[in-house]
């Protein structure tokens, strides 16, 4: 599938839909289209060759008859994530690009069909850019952690999620690799109530509570029998922990155990 795309029957000269691919192992992506937190708009590249070819021309008339879209963006090869509809916002031939911003439908009151304000777009975009980015944290996260749970090395992908240090609520809470932690499904639950907390030389603590109760084997063996082990770390120094971020939440759980 091209990255620009307009339907074989569809009239008039619109695109339908626009891709963009994820960059594969070692290469880099085909086209530096991005989504951008900051302005919270996607920046979206036209095809190699004149500006004046089918596929551009199409890009460049979604923008003058602002039709709305639908966007495949690559979070992983051969995955992608659907964002609908968005709108071409701004177009710049000399850079060859276009501004893209989501858009929600509703019926505007001149019964024009699909519209949506600047303040709407605004929103809608900022959140289909945060479920991007955290979809694109739990793949580094899991990818740098080898698919293993930090404090058990549990491998399966279904029950191993990708933990934020600093809670990516918090301005410091970057959709990074460094805030984050390969955890399962219970060590990571365990891990947000402050039942278990992770010092800043990657030792693990269990809370007074848990460790005095008595209960079941998942219990003893599954939280408890972790209490002062190490996590794993990932096998490249620039994708560890954050020592300063694991002191800043190992306070936060220490203040809950107190």
């Amino acid at each position: 599938m091209k990255g620009i795309h307009r339907g074989k029957d569809q009239k008039g000269e619109a695109a339908l839909t626009l891709m963009t691919a994820a960059p594969r192992l070692g290469r880099a992506a085909p086209y530096p289209d991005e989504a951008d937190p900051e302005t919270q708009v996607i920046l979206y590249h036209y095809r190699d060759g004149d500006i004046d070819q089918p596929d551009n021309r199409a890009l460049r008339a979604a923008f003058v008859a602002q039709v709305p879209l639908i966007y495949f963006l690559g979070v992983d090869p051969g995955q992608y994530q659907v964002i609908a509809p968005v709108f071409v916002t701004h177009d710049d031939p000399a850079e060859r690009a276009v501004l893209l911003e989501v858009g929600l439908p509703y019926k505007d009151t001149l019964g024009t069909g699909l519209a949506s304000s600047g303040d709407v777009r605004r929103y809608a975009t900022a959140q289909v850019l945060r479920r991007y980015h955290q979809a694109r944290f739990r793949r580094e996260v899991l990818r740098a952690y080898r698919d293993r749970c930090a404090i058990c090395a549990l491998r399966e992908p279904q029950l191993v999620e990708a933990s934020h240090i600093i809670r990516d609520v918090d301005a410091d809470g970057v959709a990074a690799v460094v805030n984050g932690i390969a955890l399962c499904a219970i060590h990571h639950l365990a891990y947000d109530r402050n039942l278990l907390g992770i010092d800043p030389t990657g030792l693990v603590h269990i809370g007074q509570r848990l460790l005095k109760e008595k209960d079941g084997p998942m219990l003893g063996q599954g939280i408890q029998g972790f209490h002062g082990a190490r996590i794993l770390r990932p096998s490249h120094a620039s994708d560890h922990p954050d020592p300063e971020r694991l002191a800043v939440r190992f306070a936060e759980f220490e203040d809950a155990a107190a």
